[in-house]
């Protein structure tokens, strides 16, 4: 039940802004100028509203976001840190930043320009890292940066499949890489082996596989320079399962889990960690497409048993885990951040 007494705000979950009397009609009628309905909402309405920040892009621009609570609260923006202190009670997790985690250390972060990358990056950054963000989305890179003024954020604009720009990420870190987070990937078209093009096939490998390869390579030598390091690759559920993409999607991520356990059993004795996360459902930017007519018919009854998707702060929570030394003695594993889906 909803309590309209309190104030919305962008820490208001989106179920919460549906149900309000005044939110309600505010959030359907945006939708409805997009030529959408609220049933567009439904995976995501536990979340908070303001995540469609970082979902909708320019879309929905922080702007739009400040209007929404201003109509709603009646010309008035409300305070979040009034209403956030409820904000566990009503469903959404916040983050917790931990300060000094990062202080001194160099991390290099792919895909940091939208989604988990992003997410990672930011947290990262506001613990006190050097963060070497990279993404092929120079623009989006120049946004992250712009978002943490008073923190070290090394943007490179690079395309991980390509050597020269593998040399220039590694310039970039200046001769010292204390942390690798492996997070960018692109999804496939749910197609099943018969049906898989090879422009499909060689593309999601060239990202999911031999760009994290090539540059994983280009950075152990600092790592065992140093005798310490800390690798974390994201895979998915997709490495777990074989009901939850395509066939090219699901061995890119197998094979994501191979190079895991390999390069933790051949570096741990130089000090250095290597582990894996395995997302689950994540409001990304990253979208699914079904280009065949048996992967939907196969795959569709199980994508309705998927858990809540869940925001991508919360991966990076689990990912800076084990970045940081708060993951010691933990090397070579396999952690689902899915919401139980791995055990169903």
């Amino acid at each position: 039940m909803t309590d309209n007494s309190k104030a919305l705000t962008g820490s208001r979950p989106i179920r919460e802004w549906l149900a309000h009397p005044a939110g309600g009609p505010l959030l359907r009628g945006m939708l409805h100028e997009s030529g959408q309905n609220e049933a567009a909402l439904k995976p995501i309405e536990h979340l908070a509203l303001e995540q469609l920040v970082e979902l909708g892009g320019a879309q929905f621009p922080q702007s739009l976001l400040d209007q929404l609570v201003r109509d709603a609260n009646g010309g008035a923006i409300t305070e979040d840190a009034e209403n956030r202190e409820d904000t566990t009670e009503a469903g959404v997790w916040e983050e917790r930043v931990t300060e000094g985690r990062f202080t001194g250390k160099t991390v290099i972060v792919t895909g940091a320009a939208s989604g988990i990358g992003r997410a990672t990056a930011s947290r990262v950054a506001r613990e006190g890292g050097k963060v070497i963000a990279v993404d092929i989305a120079g623009d989006r890179l120049e946004a992250l940066a712009a978002a943490q003024p008073h923190a070290e954020v090394v943007i490179v604009q690079a395309d991980i499949t390509k050597d020269e720009d593998i040399a220039r990420v590694i310039e970039a870190a200046g001769g010292r890489v204390d942390a690798l987070a492996n997070v960018a990937g692109i999804m496939d078209d749910m197609t099943p082996l018969h049906e898989v093009a090879d422009e499909v096939w060689n593309r999601v490998f060239a990202v999911n596989v031999d760009g994290m390869f090539r540059l994983t390579r280009a950075v152990l030598p600092f790592m065992m320079a140093a005798r310490h390091g800390s690798i974390v690759n994201v895979a998915s559920e997709a490495a777990l399962r074989g009901n939850s993409a395509g066939l090219a999607y699901t061995a890119s991520k197998h094979a994501v889990l191979g190079i895991t356990r390999s390069t933790a059993f051949m570096y741990a004795p130089q000090g250095i960690r290597v582990n894996a996360v395995a997302p689950g459902p994540v409001a990304t930017g990253i979208e699914a497409t079904f280009r065949s007519e048996l992967g939907t018919n196969r795959l569709g009854p199980f994508m309705q048993m998927i858990p809540p998707v869940a925001a991508a702060s919360q991966l990076a929570a689990s990912i800076t885990f084990l970045l940081s030394d708060d993951g010691t003695n933990i090397s070579g594993a396999v952690l689902p951040s899915d919401g139980g889906w791995s055990v169903q």
